[in-house]
C-alpha cells in the first residue's frame, strides 16, 4: 500500500464515499424507514469503524429579541460492525429503523433529513444528507382530519424551542397554525395553534392555543394586551377516536 495513498486518504483525497438510498422518502412517524447505504472504496483500504444514521431537523430559538436557527438530532442509529473497505470496492449495507413517533411532520418551515456519517480511522469522515417527507402518525392524522371537519385549515407549521413546561425528550416542539375558513368557528376565532407535547402510538398530549377574534372595544383591548388567547392542555387516546369530533368541538367552544 502506497504511503502517499494513505496520506491522501487521511485528508479526504481519494477516500471512501458514501451514498444513502431510501426505499421511500415518504415515511410516517412511528413506522419503519428502510434503505441501503452504498459505500465506494477510495484509493487505499480503509477501516470503517461505524456507520450511523441521524434523523435531523432545525428549530427556531429566540434570545434577546433575535431569532436563531438551531439543529437538533431526533434519533441516531448505528447500522454496522467495523469492517475494511478495499480500494474501489462497492459495498451495500441494508438498514431498517423505526422513525420516532415524536418526529416533526414535514410542513411549512419544518424540514427533516437523514444525515449519514462514516467514522473512518485516521481520515476525514465522509457524509451524506437525504431529505425525507414525514407524514403524521395515525392519531395526529385523525386530529388533523377532525379539525378539517370543524372548518379549520392548516396554514403553517414551525419547530420552536420548547419552554421548560413544554419540553420533553426533544429541545423543541412543533406548532401547527390553523385558521377557521368555514364552520362554527369562523368569525369567532382568529386562529387555533396546536402543539403536540408528547406523541406515542396510543396517546398524544397536546396544547390548544385558542385565539379569540376581537369583538368591540373590550375585545380590542384584550387583543392589545394578548389576553384574548387561552391555552388548553388535553390528551387524546385511541379510545377517544369515535367521540373525537365532539371532544374537540366542545373544548374549542368553551373558550371561543
Amino acid at each position: 500500500m502506497s504511503f502517499f495513498n494513505k496520506v491522501f486518504a487521511s485528508v479526504g483525497i481519494g477516500a471512501a464515499k458514501v451514498d444513502t438510498r431510501l426505499h421511500d422518502v415518504n415515511v410516517r412517524a412511528g413506522e419503519d424507514v428502510q434503505g441501503i447505504v452504498a459505500i465506494k472504496g477510495g484509493k487505499t483500504e480503509q477501516e470503517i469503524a461505524e456507520i450511523y444514521l441521524s434523523v435531523m431537523t432545525n428549530y427556531v430559538k429566540e434570545s434577546d429579541d433575535k431569532k436563531y436557527t438551531q439543529t437538533a438530532v431526533i434519533s441516531k442509529v448505528k447500522i454496522n460492525e467495523p469492517f475494511v473497505i478495499m480500494p474501489d470496492e462497492h459495498k451495500e449495507i441494508p438498514f431498517r429503523f423505526v422513525l420516532p413517533s415524536d418526529t416533526p411532520v414535514t410542513y411549512g418551515q419544518s424540514k427533516i433529513w437523514i444525515h449519514t456519517g462514516l467514522e473512518i480511522k485516521n481520515a476525514v469522515d465522509p457524509t451524506d444528507q437525504d431529505a425525507i417527507h414525514v407524514h403524521p402518525g395515525a392519531l395526529q392524522q385523525k386530529i388533523f382530519d377532525t379539525l378539517g371537519e370543524l372548518g379549520f385549515q392548516l396554514r403553517n407549521a414551525e419547530n420552536e424551542a420548547a419552554s421548560a413546561r413544554l419540553r420533553r425528550r426533544l429541545p423543541f416542539v412543533q406548532e401547527f397554525e390553523f385558521f377557521p375558513y368555514q364552520g362554527p368557528f369562523r368569525g369567532k376565532l382568529d386562529e387555533l395553534d396546536v402543539v403536540f407535547t408528547d406523541v406515542t402510538d396510543e396517546r398524544v398530549e397536546m396544547v390548544l392555543e385558542i385565539d379569540r377574534k376581537a369583538r368591540g372595544l373590550s375585545g380590542l383591548f384584550s387583543e392589545m394586551l394578548e389576553t384574548d388567547e387561552t391555552a388548553v392542555r388535553m390528551s387524546v387516546t385511541k379510545h377517544d377516536l369515535p367521540q373525537l369530533t365532539g371532544i374537540l368541538k366542545q373544548t374549542i367552544q368553551r373558550f371561543s
